[in-house]
């Protein structure tokens, strides 16, 4: 005897499709025997009818893979699609570069250690690209010995 009526009925009372309705193949004669919604609700009670779990996509492959890029593996340049400055793009990098140059200036400006003057000066040689980073930069600050004295 066919199952198929029991197993539109168990799929609708659990709210899945009828390929995720499991019966117990031991039961199957117990099963038979339900026909109606009332008998198939009793027989998931006693878990003779049962949802199967959802099939997932696992992540251990892709954990595995983004633990190696961390390392610096797999970076090749068999692995690059876009070019140098697609992937890292020169405007970002300057970015990158400027603003915690001018955040330094302003710090030294608000602190007093460097006049008005000497700040404006130091910002069109940041503007310029003079330097590279904010340590060259107070390097130059140094040895130019534009900090203000007794402080």
């Amino acid at each position: 005897m066919s199952l198929k009526a029991q197993k539109r009925m168990a799929a609708e009372i659990l709210k899945c499709g009828e390929n995720r309705v499991y019966f117990d193949p031991y039961l199957i004669d117990e099963i038979q025997l339900a026909i109606t919604r009332e008998d198939v609700r009793s027989l998931i009670k006693e878990g003779i009818i049962r949802k199967k779990y959802k099939k997932g996509i696992s992540k251990y492959r892709k954990n595995l893979h983004h633990q190696k890029k961390k390392k610096g593996r797999a970076r090749g340049l068999g692995k690059r699609k876009g070019t140098k400055y697609a992937r890292n793009p020169k405007k970002k990098a300057w970015m990158k570069r400027i603003r915690p140059q001018r955040r330094e200036l302003k710090k030294l400006r608000d602190r007093k250690l460097i006049t008005a003057a000497i700040y404006r000066k130091l910002y069109k040689n940041a503007k310029g690209g003079m330097f590279n980073s904010v340590t060259q930069m107070n390097r130059y600050i140094r040895e130019k010995e534009l900090l203000r004295r007794g402080r």
